[in-house]
């Protein structure tokens, strides 16, 4: 040991390690972690303690509950009299346009029957020398009061959605179809040029859709894609646009309002919506937008002549395919929970029709409610 020092050079002494037990350390170390986590476990009740922790029994079904009976409400602090926000105040009547159901059955009568379903009111009808025209009572009741259909149920927080089918008694195959294949919460849209109109009416309602009546107003590309003889004009004399407007009106009875049918310079023309929006509004009818013009100008004029209104969000149909029509109808889901509503429009095609009907089988079951388009005018 002594000569291999002497011999090994300067500075290259042989090397002493020590060795330790790292083994035995780390058994050490990872003993005392445990024995800390049992010890915490046992003393401290809690060991998410500060954690929020919700318990909450699951069971697979309620018997006689559905999804849209359970509603997500919100904890706020309870406050009295004016102190209440407007979102927290009862609604008052006079700022609501939407329909009032309780004004839908004549005075002494317990129900409605189908003859009150098929038959115009006689409250809310006057003769004229084209047809019956709709218009408001001396008592305030209106053609929207007394056609609209009921929701069932009206929970705040479930989104809703509207659905509109329009070219209704264009084609007696497409009409049949769409009465046999739809929920009644569907609301069809009759094409005033339409044939048996008042047999579609009176089936529709049975079934209990609410109805809208198609108006067909002037399109940019006006007179190379004309809507029809009696189409809105932002040209006509206002005696002319009145004959047309109240000839379209009599086409059938027993509708809740009026949707446009093309109409992009008309609707974006103020003049011309004015008019008709107040021609509308005195004859107790709402106006829905078809959600196709981008340079609609409808809801600021809705909103300055109090005329109940709606808009279409979503056009289901524009590319008739199966695909591109489950593709906007999850577009109208999401603007639905977004919002808390959304309407769309289609047209009554075998495609479209088909993939609503299977759309709508599970609706509630995804916390979704079908409603009326008039259910959704104070949104």
């Amino acid at each position: 040991m002594a000569s291999e020092d002497l011999t090994a050079p300067l500075g290259l002494g042989k090397r002493r390690f020590v060795r330790l037990p790292f083994g035995l350390i780390g058994t050490g170390l990872l003993s005392v972690v445990v024995t800390t986590g049992i010890v915490w476990m046992m003393v401290v009740d809690d060991p998410l303690g500060g954690e929020p922790i919700a318990v909450v029994p699951l069971e697979n079904s309620i018997e006689g509950l559905s999804q849209r009976d359970i509603e997500v409400v919100e904890i706020r602090p309870s406050l009295d009299g004016e102190e209440l926000g407007p979102n927290l105040r009862p609604d008052e009547a006079s700022n609501r346009l939407g329909p009032r159901y309780e004004l839908q059955k004549p005075a002494g009568q317990s129900e409605i029957t189908r003859v009150d379903l098929v038959n115009p009111d006689p409250r809310v009808i006057e003769r004229s020398g084209q047809g019956y025209l709709p218009t408001v009572s001396n008592e305030g009741l209106r053609p929207l009061d007394v056609y609209a259909r009921p929701v069932a149920t009206e929970f705040h927080s479930i989104p809703k959605i509207a659905i509109i089918v329009g070219g209704m008694g264009l084609s007696q195959t497409g009409t049949e179809n769409a009465l046999a294949s739809l929920p009644s919460d569907v609301t069809l849209a009759l094409a005033p040029y339409g044939a048996n109109l008042d047999r579609w009416m009176q089936q529709a309602r049975e079934k209990g859709h609410e109805l809208l009546l198609q108006m067909p107003m002037e399109p940019f590309d006006f007179p190379d894609n004309d809507p029809g003889p009696h189409t809105l004009l932002i040209s006509l004399q206002e005696r002319e646009m009145v004959d047309r407007f109240q000839w379209l009106l009599t086409r059938v009875t027993n509708y809740v309002g009026i949707i446009n049918q093309m109409g992009a310079r008309f609707m974006s023309t103020r003049p011309s919506m004015q008019f008709l929006f107040e021609k509308l509004t005195d004859r107790g009818l709402m106006f829905v937008d078809d959600g196709t013009s981008s340079r609609s100008v409808a809801g600021e004029v809705a909103a300055e002549t109090k005329t109940p209104f709606s808009g279409v969000d979503v056009v289901l149909d524009g590319v008739p395919r199966e695909d591109e029509i489950n593709a906007k109808l999850l577009q109208l889901e999401g603007v639905a929970r977004a919002r808390g509503v959304a309407v769309a429009s289609s047209s009554a095609l075998p495609v479209t029709i088909r993939q609503l009907e299977i759309w709508s089988r599970d609706l509630e079951e995804r916390g979704l409610q079908l409603v009326p388009v008039s259910a959704t005018i104070d949104r």
